[in-house]
């Protein structure tokens, strides 16, 4: 088969147009001018603003410019210029008067435009009413406006006795006597005690009969001292609080009992990841004003829960130190490769830090409160027997929260766990665990060290703030 013809190129013409202008400008007239007789239908076309535009531009500035710019600067003849005095070059000290003339140039803004008139001395300019009563109703204004003065509550004296710090310290006693009125001091001030403000009626009645201050119609049925559970300190000596974004289970009808037993394992930050929150860190405290807190490190955490849904009982049993059982190896309820009881989890999604505050400095900023009552309570657990719980001293016991994080799935990881993704995530991995066999042990020395370090640290903290009270 024959290739085709090749076509002939088309071609297009094009003419080249360049357009020059040239100014011919006219020569000035060798005579001198005469008057003509210029019909003034053209009047409209002369008086516009193109016409004065067009002439301006054709006009050469007449214009020499100078090295001094038409302003000559000589320093000779000023006096005593070279001999440092230079009051001839500045301002006069005392401005001469203003001529009366120039008055009127020296107006501000508000006062120009239109003149406001006053009816004051005007009598047709006034609205139509009498005179008469317009002055007696001036009169009545200013009769009542000096009464008013004269009824003005005079402040009385601002007793600064109060501001004493003795005062401030006895004020801040009669707190704690009204409190606790079996053990009030009444001996005299020394170094280790001191006695009390006089408590008043209004007080004490308030101390007894305490009332809501927005909601009066309420009534209060029980009161609870607050102290720290010591027993449940931690290493850190403060709790984190994690909140979930969305649920993590498809548990939709009720609650997965298995998130109260579920675990968070923290995934190892990248060095780059450190440095930048380093030097975030550092402009904080170099400048706090303009630098907001970063907040804790951004972690990233692995999300397990048990596989087994009857495990959450016996795990529960296991952290209880009141039931008898809990040694019991039978409440594991799996088993590892060697045949030793465990509590298997299996990895449940990833999830990374959408928002965190810590604050460090001040750890009792926020706590949680947990109300118990002196005694004993039992809980059937499985219908098998009772496990007595032994209630803690009656007292709202504090948990210090130092850091709160929101957590939301990473969702470029958990698609390509689940292979919805390409596997080149950002994140290793190879570290990922899959699934844990959990072992349940009592606390080695050096975590008991830990927390009766932080014990011993809050116990002479409170001694501390007993004995600056009592003095």
């Amino acid at each position: 088969m024959s290739a085709p013809a090749a076509r002939p190129e088309r071609v297009y013409h094009q003419d080249y147009i360049a357009r020059i202008r040239y100014e011919n400008a006219l020569p000035p007239p060798p005579g001198p001018p005469k008057f003509l007789d210029i019909p003034m239908d053209g009047l409209s076309y002369y008086a516009s603003a193109g016409f004065a535009s067009r002439l301006a531009r054709q006009q050469p500035l007449n214009i020499e410019a100078d090295a001094e710019l038409g302003m000559p600067i000589d320093l000779v003849g000023m006096p005593g210029i070279f001999d440092g005095d230079e009051s001839s070059i500045q301002a006069p000290l005392i401005f001469p008067p203003v001529h009366p003339r120039d008055k009127n140039l020296l107006r501000p803004l508000s006062e120009l435009g239109k003149p406001k008139y006053q009816p004051g001395g005007i009598s047709f300019l006034r609205r139509t009413e009498y005179i008469s009563s317009e002055a007696s109703r001036s009169r009545s204004e200013a009769v009542a406006k000096n009464a008013a003065k004269s009824t003005t509550r005079v402040r009385k004296p601002i007793d600064t006795s109060k501001d004493e710090p003795i005062n401030v310290l006895r004020a801040a006693v009669k707190g704690f006597d009204i409190a606790n009125a079996d053990d009030i001091y009444t001996g005299p001030d020394s170094k280790e005690n001191i006695r009390g403000a006089e408590p008043s009626p209004a007080e004490m009645e308030a101390w007894k009969n305490p009332k809501h201050p927005f909601k009066p119609e309420l009534k209060l049925l029980d009161v609870y001292p607050m102290k720290p559970d010591l027993d449940a300190m931690t290493d850190s000596a403060s709790y984190l609080v994690a909140k979930f974004a969305a649920n993590p289970t498809q548990s939709v009808d009720k609650r997965d009992d298995r998130m109260d037993v579920g675990l968070l394992h923290p995934i190892e930050v990248k060095e780059a990841v450190i440095a930048e929150h380093r030097a975030k860190m550092e402009a904080h405290e170099a400048n706090p004003s303009q630098n907001p807190h970063p907040g804790g490190l951004p972690y990233s955490y692995n999300f397990f829960l048990p596989a087994n849904e009857n495990s959450t009982t016996n795990v529960k049993r296991k952290f209880n130190v009141n039931d008898p059982a809990r040694d019991d190896t039978e409440l594991y309820t799996d088993m590892d490769k060697n045949e030793h009881g465990v509590f298997h989890y299996e990895h449940l999604r990833t999830y990374e830090t959408a928002r965190s505050t810590i604050d460090a400095q001040y750890s009792y900023k926020e706590v949680a409160l947990g109300l118990h009552d002196t005694g004993f309570e039992t809980k059937t657990i499985n219908g098998s027997s009772d496990i007595p719980h032994e209630r803690l001293e009656k007292a709202a016991y504090y948990y210090p929260i130092s850091q709160k994080v929101q957590l939301k799935p990473h969702r470029n990881k958990n698609l390509a766990h689940m292979g919805m993704a390409n596997k080149m995530v950002d994140d290793d991995d190879d570290d990922r665990i899959d699934a844990l066999d959990v072992i349940v042990r009592d606390l080695n020395e050096l975590e008991q060290e830990r927390r009766a370090e932080h014990r011993s640290e809050l116990l002479e903290s409170e001694q501390e703030d007993h004995g600056n009270e009592i003095r």
